[in-house]
Protein backbone atom coordinates (compact mmCIF):
# COMPACT_ATOMS: atom_id res chain seq x y z
CA UNK A 1 0.00 0.00 0.00
CA UNK A 2 2.51 2.70 0.83
CA UNK A 3 4.46 1.80 -2.65
CA UNK A 4 1.79 2.26 -4.46
CA UNK A 5 0.80 5.71 -2.74
CA UNK A 6 4.08 7.00 -2.94
CA UNK A 7 4.44 5.45 -6.63
CA UNK A 8 1.49 7.81 -7.50
CA UNK A 9 2.84 10.96 -6.24
CA UNK A 10 6.03 13.33 -7.73
CA UNK A 11 8.35 12.49 -5.35
CA UNK A 12 8.80 8.59 -6.09
CA UNK A 13 10.01 6.95 -8.80
CA UNK A 14 9.49 2.82 -9.46
CA UNK A 15 8.18 1.92 -12.60
CA UNK A 16 6.65 -0.90 -12.49
CA UNK A 17 7.28 -1.14 -8.52
CA UNK A 18 3.70 -1.65 -7.53
CA UNK A 19 2.82 -4.02 -10.33
CA UNK A 20 5.90 -6.24 -9.48
CA UNK A 21 4.50 -6.66 -5.58
CA UNK A 22 1.43 -7.56 -6.64
CA UNK A 23 2.73 -9.79 -8.57
CA UNK A 24 5.48 -11.52 -6.24
CA UNK A 25 2.89 -11.52 -3.14
CA UNK A 26 0.28 -13.19 -5.02
CA UNK A 27 2.65 -15.91 -6.20
CA UNK A 28 4.10 -16.43 -2.99
CA UNK A 29 0.72 -16.15 -0.72
CA UNK A 30 -2.06 -17.50 -2.99
CA UNK A 31 -4.29 -17.37 -0.61
CA UNK A 32 -4.65 -13.59 -0.13
CA UNK A 33 -4.94 -12.82 -3.85
CA UNK A 34 -7.69 -11.12 -3.54
CA UNK A 35 -6.44 -9.02 -1.18
CA UNK A 36 -3.37 -7.58 -2.85
CA UNK A 37 -5.14 -5.78 -5.51
CA UNK A 38 -7.02 -4.68 -3.27
CA UNK A 39 -4.30 -2.74 -1.12
CA UNK A 40 -2.34 -1.46 -4.59
CA UNK A 41 -5.77 0.54 -5.51
CA UNK A 42 -6.11 1.75 -2.22
CA UNK A 43 -2.38 3.14 -2.16
CA UNK A 44 -2.22 4.01 -5.11
CA UNK A 45 -5.45 6.42 -5.16
CA UNK A 46 -4.64 7.71 -1.84
CA UNK A 47 -1.22 8.77 -3.44
CA UNK A 48 -3.25 10.03 -6.71
CA UNK A 49 -5.48 12.11 -4.40
CA UNK A 50 -2.38 13.48 -2.89
CA UNK A 51 -1.04 14.79 -5.95
CA UNK A 52 -4.90 16.22 -7.38
CA UNK A 53 -4.99 17.71 -4.27
CA UNK A 54 -1.37 19.69 -5.01
CA UNK A 55 -2.43 20.29 -8.68
CA UNK A 56 -5.50 21.97 -6.84
CA UNK A 57 -3.39 24.36 -4.82
CA UNK A 58 -0.73 25.51 -7.33
CA UNK A 59 -3.38 25.99 -9.82
CA UNK A 60 -2.88 26.56 -13.87
CA UNK A 61 0.01 28.65 -13.13
CA UNK A 62 1.44 26.74 -11.04
CA UNK A 63 2.00 23.57 -13.64
CA UNK A 64 4.92 24.69 -15.28
CA UNK A 65 6.86 24.40 -12.23
CA UNK A 66 6.45 21.19 -11.93
CA UNK A 67 5.32 19.23 -15.23
CA UNK A 68 8.10 19.37 -18.21
CA UNK A 69 6.82 21.92 -21.29
CA UNK A 70 6.87 19.06 -23.52
CA UNK A 71 4.22 16.82 -21.63
CA UNK A 72 2.16 20.19 -20.01
CA UNK A 73 0.84 20.96 -23.58
CA UNK A 74 -0.52 17.76 -23.95
CA UNK A 75 -1.72 17.12 -20.14
CA UNK A 76 -3.45 20.00 -20.10
CA UNK A 77 -5.07 19.08 -23.54
CA UNK A 78 -6.20 15.41 -22.44
CA UNK A 79 -7.53 17.12 -19.31
CA UNK A 80 -9.76 19.77 -20.72
CA UNK A 81 -10.79 17.93 -24.18
CA UNK A 82 -11.57 13.92 -22.00
CA UNK A 83 -12.73 15.05 -18.82
CA UNK A 84 -12.68 13.00 -15.74
CA UNK A 85 -13.54 9.83 -16.60
CA UNK A 86 -11.74 9.37 -19.22
CA UNK A 87 -8.59 10.48 -17.85
CA UNK A 88 -8.99 7.90 -15.21
CA UNK A 89 -8.72 5.46 -18.12
CA UNK A 90 -5.06 6.46 -18.97
CA UNK A 91 -4.48 4.78 -15.22
CA UNK A 92 -4.75 1.34 -16.75
CA UNK A 93 -1.59 2.11 -18.56
CA UNK A 94 1.61 1.12 -16.31
CA UNK A 95 4.76 3.23 -16.40
CA UNK A 96 6.77 4.88 -17.78
CA UNK A 97 3.17 6.43 -19.09
CA UNK A 98 3.73 10.27 -17.35
CA UNK A 99 0.23 9.38 -15.56
CA UNK A 100 1.59 11.82 -12.56
CA UNK A 101 1.31 15.09 -15.16
CA UNK A 102 -2.49 14.02 -15.83
CA UNK A 103 -3.49 13.90 -11.88
CA UNK A 104 -1.92 17.18 -11.54
CA UNK A 105 -2.92 18.86 -14.52
CA UNK A 106 -6.61 17.39 -13.57
CA UNK A 107 -6.40 18.72 -9.65
CA UNK A 108 -5.28 22.53 -11.43
CA UNK A 109 -7.65 22.76 -13.90
CA UNK A 110 -10.66 21.89 -11.30
CA UNK A 111 -11.53 18.26 -12.94
CA UNK A 112 -14.04 16.65 -10.44
CA UNK A 113 -12.33 14.91 -8.01
CA UNK A 114 -14.65 12.21 -6.86
CA UNK A 115 -15.76 11.25 -10.25
CA UNK A 116 -12.24 11.46 -10.93
CA UNK A 117 -10.84 8.90 -8.56
CA UNK A 118 -14.16 6.94 -8.59
CA UNK A 119 -13.49 6.03 -12.15
CA UNK A 120 -9.43 5.49 -11.57
CA UNK A 121 -10.20 3.01 -8.56
CA UNK A 122 -12.46 1.13 -10.70
CA UNK A 123 -9.76 1.22 -13.63
CA UNK A 124 -6.69 0.21 -11.24
CA UNK A 125 -8.76 -2.84 -9.41
CA UNK A 126 -9.29 -3.78 -12.90
CA UNK A 127 -5.44 -3.88 -13.89
CA UNK A 128 -4.07 -4.99 -10.61
CA UNK A 129 -6.57 -8.05 -10.40
CA UNK A 130 -5.83 -8.81 -13.77
CA UNK A 131 -2.00 -9.32 -12.76
CA UNK A 132 -2.97 -11.36 -9.22
CA UNK A 133 -5.35 -13.48 -11.34
CA UNK A 134 -2.40 -14.50 -13.79
CA UNK A 135 0.20 -14.63 -11.29
CA UNK A 136 -2.07 -16.93 -9.61
CA UNK A 137 -2.54 -19.02 -12.43
CA UNK A 138 1.16 -19.37 -13.33
CA UNK A 139 2.17 -18.97 -9.80
CA UNK A 140 5.23 -21.42 -10.39
CA UNK A 141 6.75 -21.00 -13.83
CA UNK A 142 6.73 -16.88 -12.42
CA UNK A 143 8.24 -18.04 -9.43
CA UNK A 144 11.17 -20.09 -11.00
CA UNK A 145 11.41 -17.00 -13.09
CA UNK A 146 11.72 -14.59 -10.57
CA UNK A 147 14.34 -16.27 -8.63
CA UNK A 148 16.89 -16.65 -11.73
CA UNK A 149 19.90 -14.55 -11.85
CA UNK A 150 18.71 -12.46 -14.88
CA UNK A 151 15.86 -10.84 -13.12
CA UNK A 152 17.73 -10.18 -10.22
CA UNK A 153 19.81 -7.94 -12.36
CA UNK A 154 16.99 -6.43 -13.75
CA UNK A 155 15.18 -5.79 -10.55
CA UNK A 156 18.16 -4.67 -8.82
CA UNK A 157 18.96 -2.13 -12.11
CA UNK A 158 15.42 -0.87 -11.86
CA UNK A 159 15.89 -0.30 -7.66
CA UNK A 160 18.73 1.70 -8.97
CA UNK A 161 16.82 3.87 -11.43
CA UNK A 162 14.72 4.36 -9.24
CA UNK A 163 16.72 5.45 -6.55
CA UNK A 164 18.45 8.00 -8.85
CA UNK A 165 14.82 9.02 -10.36
CA UNK A 166 13.57 9.85 -7.36
CA UNK A 167 16.57 11.71 -6.40
CA UNK A 168 16.20 13.82 -9.24
CA UNK A 169 12.61 14.50 -8.96
CA UNK A 170 13.07 15.51 -5.43
CA UNK A 171 16.02 18.05 -6.48
CA UNK A 172 14.44 19.30 -9.28
CA UNK A 173 11.16 19.80 -7.43
CA UNK A 174 13.11 21.51 -4.29
CA UNK A 175 15.37 23.62 -7.08
CA UNK A 176 11.62 24.68 -8.55
CA UNK A 177 10.36 25.66 -5.21
CA UNK A 178 13.53 27.30 -4.21
CA UNK A 179 13.45 29.56 -7.85
CA UNK A 180 9.57 30.07 -7.21
CA UNK A 181 10.59 31.94 -4.10
CA UNK A 182 13.16 34.15 -4.92
CA UNK A 183 11.94 37.75 -4.92
CA UNK A 184 11.11 38.93 -8.68
CA UNK A 185 12.25 42.18 -9.89
CA UNK A 186 8.88 44.56 -10.17
CA UNK A 187 7.95 45.29 -13.94
CA UNK A 188 8.27 49.00 -13.32
CA UNK A 189 11.29 48.94 -11.57
CA UNK A 190 13.20 48.35 -14.74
Amino acid sequence: MALAALESTLFFWFPFGVDTAVILLTVRHHGFAWMYPVLATIGGISGTFLTFWMGNKIGEAGLEHYVPKKRLASAKAAVRQRGALTLAMFGIIPPPFPFTAFVLAAGALSVDVWRFLLALTAVRLVRFSAEAMLAAHYGRTVLRWMDSDIVQYIVAGFIGLAVIGSIVSLCALWRKSRKSRQPQPHPSAA
